[in-house]
């Protein structure tokens, strides 16, 4: 059966995350948008573990993946999925010694090395990866210079992109080659517009958390989807005071000094670049790699057709309720529905929907700091 997942969110007690967040409103707002699988997020925090409990793994149709994202030694986030709840206790038990707050915030601090938080994983009998692997301040990639560097000996069991990136800054990079890609939207809210702005669609035996990560594991994931990652606003090599984007040779030729005084920050889809090869060099295990879909929420794209101030105006979210009534969640909207039938409930929807398929959407590319914007 094919499956829709997000396996990364954060629970109310993450930092900038919203507080008040409930399971049910997650598993709601999973049916209305279109996901068949939730990470459940922030497992090794104790009372948010319970509210998962008492509600219930498979509530509502969804079924409820522990996970959680833990950020360790050098400032780099990895991600963990595992199976049930008390497995999820017993890794908290284990990482314990080592963190200050896993009792206490949703993404405990883990002063341990990326290789002993993966053997601590693997010895429970768990999963773990790099989380947003290029993202520059705690992706592995903008801490540390590979896989050996952040794990050793130890093996990841997949890469999460992280909203920085997509398949393409990954797949030419020798040391990635057999490891399964996942796009999650690391939502910090149930918001819509938050919540499944990056998803996988995979090929799962059953719905038992066992089988889901199996068909990871096995890379039976059939659609990667997510943001452009020129709306990342570190997308390109530029300057964080002033913005202004350089070409990595000029950036070394000045020093990484812009003339403005500001410091130039090399660009997520530079530093890809820079560990890639050409492909038809490559010469280590590479797996067949599924499509990457590059989205736009459908809330963004209301709010653009619309020319409004938020997604949240009453006129918004008439017309977002009227397309996900009409075609029962918000991924089909995005994913599925002929652009024709979207039309007769919104023409200027259809044709941003149909733009966005077909890679025709206008990119200005992020940088330093400032995010990057695309026209319809």
């Amino acid at each position: 059966m094919i499956l829709t997942a997000d396996f990364h969110i954060h629970s109310p007690f993450s930092m900038a995350a919203s507080k008040n967040t409930t399971p049910a409103m997650l598993t709601a707002a999973c049916r209305v948008k279109g996901l068949d699988i939730l990470g459940s997020g922030d497992a090794f925090q104790p009372k948010w573990r319970k509210a998962w409990t008492d509600f219930g793994e498979n509530a509502d149709g969804v079924t409820v993946l522990p996970t959680s994202e833990v950020d360790g030694k050098g400032k780099v986030h990895h991600l963990i999925l595992m199976t049930d709840f008390s497995q999820a206790e017993e890794i908290a038990d284990r990482l314990r010694p080592y963190s200050s707050n896993i009792d206490k915030g949703g993404r405990p601090n883990v002063s341990l090395s990326g290789e002993a938080i993966l053997k601590i994983v693997h010895d429970c009998g768990a999963y773990c990866g790099p989380a947003h692997a290029f993202t520059p301040w705690t992706g592995m990639y903008g801490r540390v210079g590979s896989l050996r560097d952040c794990y050793g000996d130890e093996k990841p069991d997949f890469l999460e992109l992280g909203l920085s990136a997509d398949t393409s800054y990954g797949e030419n990079i020798p040391e990635l080659g057999g490891l399964p890609f996942l796009s999650n939207s690391d939502a910090h809210s149930a918001q819509l517009h938050k919540l499944g702005r990056e998803f996988n669609k995979i090929d799962t035996d059953s719905r038992k958390p066992q089988d889901i990560i199996n068909a990871v594991l096995e890379n039976r994931i059939v659609l990667n989807a997510g943001l452009f990652p020129e709306e990342g606003k570190y997308n390109r090599t530029a300057c964080t005071k002033c913005y202004r984007q350089f070409s990595v040779a000029e950036a070394e030729e000045c020093g990484g000094k812009c003339e403005c005084g500001g410091k130039i920050k090399i660009g997520v889809r530079d530093r890809a670049i820079s560990k890639s090869v050409p492909m038809e060099s490559f010469d280590a295990k590479r797996l067949s790699r599924p499509p990457y879909l590059h989205i736009i929420p459908l809330a963004e794209i209301v709010t653009g057709v619309l020319k409004a101030a938020s997604p949240n105006t009453k006129q918004c979210k008439t017309l977002w309720s009227a397309l996900v009534s009409e075609f029962v969640t918000e991924i089909a909207v995005l994913t599925e529905v002929p652009t024709e039938r979207i039309a007769e409930i919104n023409a200027p929807v259809a044709d941003a929907v149909k733009k966005f398929r077909e890679g025709k959407i206008i990119l200005h590319p992020g940088g330093g700091g400032k995010y990057g914007t695309f026209e319809i």
